[in-house]
């Protein structure tokens, strides 16, 4: 009932798990894989290692989050052996690989995807994230013809599906949604962490992450997200993977109205555990059955009034 093809690719579900939750290890993703994710989404990893930000890097706030990592990875070249172990197994149990990558510049975006393209079924293009330091992340997805010469340079590089994901700190997503599938992008992914924001200690009189700033998920979020969805369905014509602030299916049923064709969970499982991707699955399969539907037919309905 929850089987779904996106960008050629069959999915046994549509709840994926996020990126830069539970990805850091090939052990982590395989929990997350038995947990009863469709899909699972990797740490974003770069061409070379990146220690990111010291701690704190999170923080629980109201209604979510804020969080500034500061994209800690080993360097893509050392973490294809995480997924390298994993892969056979995934494979058996029919969950897809999600590979989300950061760069600098296009050039470098396309290696590391020339790099990750073997171990993957997806590449995911993190041109969004707030808090990644200068020249990456939400600086490049800010801008339209930077995110399109990303996407068309990575596009040149590799034969697998490609996604873009967008950040909401943007005048109008619409215009970095056109730009993006223009330059190739197979799917979009939307959205990143809202912000960045900020908690200061009274007690201290200091701002509490080390970085001062990070980005907001959580439960917050959700509306902004489902706008966002909403506004880019109804411009490209690729399919959208939404996120942000997703705990339960009626949420995941509220994003697939907007326009979502898959969603992803990060924060969630906080809330709600490791099993939460089977829990997300059963929820939508009850409305479903309730309502005499199919996956496809709440894809975008909101569209319809």
């Amino acid at each position: 009932m929850l089987k779904i093809n996106i960008c050629g690719i069959d999915f046994k579900n549509p709840v994926f798990l996020a990126a830069g939750i539970m990805g850091e290890t090939g052990g982590a993703l395989k929990r997350i894989a038995n947990s009863g994710a469709g899909a699972l989404c990797t740490k974003s990893v770069g061409i070379e290692k990146r220690i990111g930000h010291r701690n704190p890097t999170m923080i629980e706030v109201e209604g979510g989050f804020l969080n500034a990592m500061g994209l800690p990875n080993p360097g893509v070249k050392e973490y294809i052996k995480e997924i390298y172990e994993i892969k056979d197994y995934l494979k058996r149990n029919g969950v897809k690989l999600i590979g989300s990558i950061y760069g600098k510049n296009p050039q470098e975006f396309s290696k590391v995807a020339e790099i990750m393209e073997p171990y993957v079924d997806l590449i995911e293009l993190n041109i969004s994230c707030p808090h990644a330091g200068e020249g990456y992340g939400a600086q490049i997805g800010q801008d339209p013809n930077l995110s399109n010469r990303v996407v068309s340079s990575v596009r040149e590089s590799v034969d697998i599906p490609i996604i873009a994901k967008l950040t909401p700190n943007v005048a109008d997503i619409k215009e970095i949604a056109k730009a993006v599938v223009e330059g190739g992008a197979d799917a979009i992914t939307a959205i990143n962490t809202l912000g960045p924001g900020m908690v200061i200690d009274i007690k201290t009189k200091k701002p509490i992450l080390s970085n001062k700033f990070g980005g907001m998920s959580g439960k917050a979020i959700k509306p902004i997200a489902i706008r966002n969805i909403y506004d880019i369905y109804s411009v490209v014509d690729v399919p959208i993977i939404g996120v942000g602030g997703i705990t339960t299916g009626e949420d995941a049923i509220e994003f697939m109205l907007a326009g979502a064709s898959a969603i992803q969970v990060g924060t969630g499982i906080y809330y709600r555990g490791y099993d939460i991707f089977y829990k997300i699955c059963g929820e939508i399969e009850e409305y479903l059955i309730e309502n005499n539907l199919k996956l496809k037919d709440i894809i975008g309905r909101a569209h319809e009034f």
